[in-house]
């Protein structure tokens, strides 16, 4: 059966039979205990799972309206009591209004649950887009919309052909469209494989569900950002009609939201380079030697225009009495224009040299932390010196070394999508065995149109200076010259790039029969026997890219742009950094005809192979699983079987066992080889679930189970990705195994009052096959040395590949919720998370400490909330060859709310309210820990006017 319709079902039952109730009422008040009051409310002790029939007659009863927080909390811990495996539950307080603006941050203050903000190395933004569980990465999470996959996509370039998890973008799903969250954090053998850490099921609203025979909601309002200083307009509605037999129903929604993005930061690109004992400044300061420096720190300045708009329509059916169909179909598009701009010093021009270096340097850890190059004066001739000769030559640089580098990189066009339709049936054949099936298709989809793109070198002689802080600040630094204008511009030392035409798509179609059979009674205490099967076809591909490069005059200055503006004023000072500026930038537009120009975008000469792959998935699964009923207690236990065929394309520069076709000619890219790679694997996953009524209030859960995540698609069909600045970069592994977790849970909750609960859970994670990253060399062309030299050069590319390995992730759970009087409330949880690799390597994703903290205040017209998520630092990847850390971060939100009427109210949430800096830093056994990234994104205001009737 569906786990929609299965908690729904739950809902009424818990609101009949236990100690909480459920209530079809608006604005209902409290009573002095902290219960909700209602009409016709009933207290009956359960003492386990209702029959088939019970349960059936039970969804007949009527329909469940949540309205306020005290109602939505109420509802949630019901449905978190009635379960049988170990779920947290949100439950939109109204029609599609969860707690937060966005799905994930609603999850990001339950326990065991962690968000991040970006899926790939671009940095943090203020959405937060991917959620995990229990210390793990995004990845090994599974996301689900009425217990079924849905098909993401993605807008930045990194997360379409390089970074390829199988995590779903959270910025695709609208709150409004949400009745109810459930985290499964124990297995059963009926929930779909996937998720080794659990899955986060979506449920959204059916229309013969709501009370009223026509029901229709309508918000409008708008977004204020504060960095950017924009308001934008944003509109949700609703409308749903059902007959009066409750037989037939339509529901319709539609949502827009368009708001500006800005964020200013900062970036160590590159890592840090190490002084070789024969460069010049070692042989002038012997203390130098083996020391490290920063690469290129850049002032960044990303501005972006999200635009999210879609719907949903669902049309549901009773033509008899025991047989139910439903058609489902939603779709949502985000627009993502974006411009970055990264103003860099380039310090691997002139450290070497030592040419200007000032007394007073300073190394700490290893690393040349603060350091001043004066203008070396030299207008001839640039020689790199002979320190070995007699007399030793000393190196000049001259006025076009540039000591800077600036890329400009427009994105037009970059978009991203999610889809789905399905048509599912349930029969409830007789009162002991009930059929439901389903078929459905979804479709995810990211494109990169183009890339407008500029690299030019700057700050020639210009000297140079900077002052690093450690992880805790930005580096403070200075490139003399005129940085407001275009003035310093050094055109022999630019470069066009970028891939465009990219267009990826995550496309899955899905077959699923389910059974439930139910006993009158049973000496083995058989309650039901869930069976069923499921078939899906997946496909993740992308069949198109081309890397652009220069043509033509393109390094005249007098084809450049003539006119440019400046980064913000309070740019410096929202980071907290001095830093040059106001740094000035081409805009969109001059940039766009500037490639339009200059860029060759040849489809046969400029493709680039080494973005291309296709990733093909056949899984088919069965299980069996058998609920059981005692005098206190309840279970189940089960297998689910899974196969999976695994067909990978991939190109490479060189030949290998698996290569099908090539070599390839005529790509600027050099020859490539088109490999396939063909594989399959099975595997049993049992599961099993008991949970124990030590009183009618107080429950112990345990858990066991096996579970199975299978490898990210740019881990099994990864390109190549290369960094001709830095000589890095990444690439896959398609012979990966799936990862196998071998999972124990339990938990004791105290159910003290109807919005109250103490629980404590542990919980171990022991991973098997785990997908870890190391180091090679490889050679490759490089593209840009070949371009300036005009014959190929190839050179060692330090290229980081995903292995296999074990690990284990093990912690401890902690929830508080207390109801205070008829009108207050707060709620407290934290999370322990110990987790690592083989070899005492760290685990993707784990936050060893999260906590959260909220407090809220309601009455029959106002309501207002309070929040604080915060998480420790985690190792979120691999950054070209070093690994990589987010540091710990808190984020403050808020909401108030009025009721004007019984009809309209008036909403405002405040996003980031503490405004927190992200912060990420590299580990380097050689070096220590060392900043990589800062970035501050600004505070977001929603005000909206609600209307319902």
């Amino acid at each position: 059966m569906s786990h929609r319709k299965t908690l729904l079902a739950a809902s009424i039952i818990a609101g009949l039979c236990l100690s909480g109730s459920v209530y079809a009422v608006d604005n209902t008040q409290p009573d002095a205990s902290g219960q909700p009051a209602a009409s016709g409310q009933t207290s009956t002790t359960t003492q386990g799972p209702q029959t088939a029939a019970e349960q059936a007659k039970a969804k007949q009863l009527g329909t469940v309206t949540v309205v306020g927080i005290r109602d939505s909390e109420a509802e949630s811990l019901n449905l978190k009591k009635a379960a049988d495996n170990i779920v947290e539950i949100v439950t939109a307080e109204d029609i599609g209004k969860l707690p937060a603006k966005n799905v994930a941050d609603t999850l990001s203050r339950l326990p065991g649950v962690n968000i991040s903000s970006s899926s790939a190395s671009e940095g943090g933004f203020d959405e937060n887009d991917r959620v995990s569980l229990r210390g793990t990465n995004p990845s090994l999470t599974q996301t689900l919309v009425n217990g079924h996959t849905v098909g993401t996509g993605d807008w930045f370039v990194l997360s379409q052909v390089q970074t390829v998890g199988r995590s779903v973008s959270y910025s695709l799903l609208p709150a409004e469209i949400v009745s109810q969250v459930v985290v499964n954090k124990s297995s059963e053998a009926k929930r779909q494989e996937g998720g080794s850490a659990g899955d986060v099921d979506i449920i959204t609203r059916k229309p013969l569900e709501f009370a009223q025979q026509v029901t229709a909601q309508a918000s409008i309002g708008g977004v204020y950002s504060d960095l950017p200083g924009s308001t934008q307009p944003q509109f949700s509605g609703l409308f749903n009609w059902k007959n009066n037999d409750n037989t037939f129903g339509v529901m319709a929604q539609a949502f827009f939201e368009k708001r500006e993005l800005q964020r200013n930061g900062q970036e160590i690109v590159g890592g840090y380079n190490q002084i070789k004992a024969t460069d010049p400044v070692a042989v002038a300061h012997p203390d130098l030697a083996g020391v490290y420096y920063p690469n290129l720190i850049g002032q960044t300045l990303f501005t972006q225009t999200r635009e999210r708009k879609g719907g949903t329509i669902d049309l549901e059916w009773k033509p008899l009495d025991n047989l139910t169909l439903n058609l489902d179909s939603f779709y949502s598009e985000l627009k993502a224009d974006n411009f970055n701009r990264n103003y860099m010093l380039w310090s691997s021009q002139f450290v070497p040299s030592g040419v200007g270096l000032q007394p007073g340097y300073s190394v700490k850890n290893n690393v040349l932390n603060n350091a001043v190059f004066a203008k070396p004066g030299a207008t001839g001739n640039c020689n790199p010196g002979n320190p070995t000769a007699t007399p030793p030559v000393a190196p000049t640089l001259c006025a076009n070394t540039p000591y800077g580098v600036y890329d400009q990189i427009s994105r037009p066009g970059a978009s991203s999508s999610s889809a789905f339709t399905t048509l599912d049936a349930e029969w409830r054949a007789n009162d002991h065995l009930t059929f439901t099936g389903l078929i459905g298709t979804t479709t995810g989809k990211g494109n990169s149109k183009n890339q407008d793109v500029s690299e030019l070198g700057f700050g020639g002689g210009a000297g140079a200076s900077w002052n690093m802080h450690g992880t805790g600040q930005p580096t403070n630094w200075a490139i003399g010259g005129d940085n407001t204008t275009p003035s310093g511009i050094i055109p022999s030392a630019g470069w066009i790039f970028g891939d465009q035409d990219i267009h990826v798509k995550d496309k899955e179609n899905f077959y699923q029969f389910d059974g439930e059979w139910a006993a009158d009674s049973s000496p083995i205490f058989l309650s039901t026997l869930d069976f069923g099967v499921r078939y899906s076809d997946h496909t993740r591909e992308n069949k198109s890219d081309i890397g652009q490069g220069p043509k033509g005059d393109w390094q005249n200055p007098a084809n450049y742009p003539q006119t440019w503006s400046n980064y913000p004023s309070s740019f410096n000072s929202d980071l907290g950094v001095n830093g040059p500026g106001p740094a000035w930038y081409y805009s969109p537009g001059a940039l766009a005809a500037f490639n339009n120009q200059f860029a060759n975008r040849d489809p046969v000469a400029r493709f680039n192979w080494q973005n291309i792959y296709k990733v093909n998935e056949k899984d088919t699964a069965g299980y069996l699983q058998a609920n059981f009923t005692g005098d206190r207690w309840s279970a189940n236990a089960g297998f689910r079987y899974v196969y999976t065929k695994e067909d990978i394309t991939y190109n490479s520069g060189a030949q290998s066992q698996y290569t099908t076709l090539g070599p390839i000619t005529g790509s600027a890219f050099g020859p490539y080889y088109v490999n396939n790679y063909n594989h399959s694997y099975d595997k049993v996953l049992p599961s099993a679930n008991l949970r124990f009524n030590l009183t009618d209030d107080v429950l112990a859960r345990f858990a066991a189970s096996q579970t199975m995540t299978r490898p990210d698609y740019s881990a099994l069909a990864g390109s190549y990705s290369l960094d001709d600045l830095t000589h890095t970069g990444s690439g896959g592994n398609p012979q990966l195994k799936p990862l196998i977790s071998t999972n124990f849970n339990a938990t004791l909750e105290w159910y003290f009052a109807p919005r109250g609960l103490v629980s404590a859970g542990v919980y171990n994670m022991a991973l098997s096959d785990y997908v870890t990253f190391g180091n090679q060399n490889l050679l490759f062309k490089d593209q840009m040395a070949s371009n300036t030299a005009g014959h190929d050069v190839f050179s060692n590319y330090q290229v980081s590949v995903p292995t296999n390995t074990n690990g284990n992730v093990k912690g401890v759970e902690l929830n508080y919720i207390q109801p205070i009087g008829e009108n207050f409330g707060v709620q407290t949880n934290y999370t322990y998370a110990s987790g690592h690799a083989d070899g005492d390597k760290p685990l993707q994703g784990t936050s060893k400490h999260t906590y959260n903290i909220s407090g809220y205040f309601e009455n029959q017209m106002f309501n207002a909330r309070i929040s604080y998520t915060y998480r420790s630092s985690f190792f979120d990847g691999v950054s070209r060859t070093d690994t990589y850390y987010q540091a710990g971060i808190g984020n403050l939100a808020a909401s108030v709310g009025y009721n004007i009427n019984t009809w309209m109210s008036v909403t405002l949430d405040a996003m980031n309210l503490n405004n927190p800096r992200l912060r990420y830093y590299t580990v380097n056994s050689a070096y220590g820990n060392q900043p990589d990234a800062f970035y501050t994104n600004g505070r977001q205001y929603y005000l909206n006017l609600r209307f319902k009737i």
